[in-house]
């Protein structure tokens, strides 16, 4: 198995940059998303949940995410974790995901662990300008995650861009690849799902 990784800003293209990379392998490819792996926080109310910082590292479960991932890469199934965006809660679906040839992670902290990044065969990381990325996230949790632009604005200021600033912008140290105009770059695409498959066929071989 092909583990990737795929780091960088709120609002850098990193699921789409997944998601491009996972339409063109097809079925030899899955994507999991870091954000499935918030902890969860039952014992919370829902305004207590909505004052946490959802963009510091220590709000994700490390230690669940990479054990999911070796489970991947050692041939056995996992249950997905998925994440309610509007509840601030895991909402598990209890599908079951079979291995790939190839794993995809795309997360802000992607590469924070170093247990994980040990793993990755490859580390993309999404250079994007942050008023490009602030806009995009504007749209997308309007659009997807139920937000109000007061809301967002709030977290931007509060939790988002300090985040940034403090740890994601210096995940650009870790990478093998640095990725430019986001994830619709359509030759970086060409790029990297032609590296992808001639290494697969490379294992194929051996």
């Amino acid at each position: 198995m092909l583990f990737i990784g795929i780091c960088g800003a709120s609002g850098s293209g990193k699921s789409t940059l997944a998601d491009s990379l996972q339409a063109r392998l097809g079925d030899r490819c899955f994507v999991l998303q870091q954000d499935a792996y918030y902890y969860d926080h039952p014992d919370l109310t829902f305004q207590e949940r909505t004052l946490l910082n959802y963009d510091e590292p220590a709000i994700f479960d490390h230690d669940l995410l990479l054990q999911d991932v070796k489970t991947l890469m050692a041939g056995q199934p996992i249950a997905r974790k998925c994440y309610d965006y509007s509840e601030h809660r895991r909402a598990d679906s209890g599908e079951i995901i079979y291995p790939r040839d190839v794993l995809i992670l795309e997360g802000i902290h992607t590469f924070h662990d170093p247990r994980l990044c040990e793993l990755m065969y490859l580390k993309l990381y999404m250079n994007v300008e942050t008023d490009i990325c602030l806009l995009r996230r504007i749209q997308r949790d309007i659009k997807e995650r139920a937000r109000d632009i007061d809301g967002i604005s709030a977290q931007y200021l509060n939790t988002v861009k300090p985040m940034y600033d403090k740890y994601i912008k210096n995940y650009i140290n870790e990478a093998d690849v640095i990725v430019a105009r986001g994830g619709k770059n359509a030759r970086i695409v060409d790029i990297l799902t032609g590296y992808v498959e001639d290494q697969l066929a490379k294992n194929n071989s051996l």
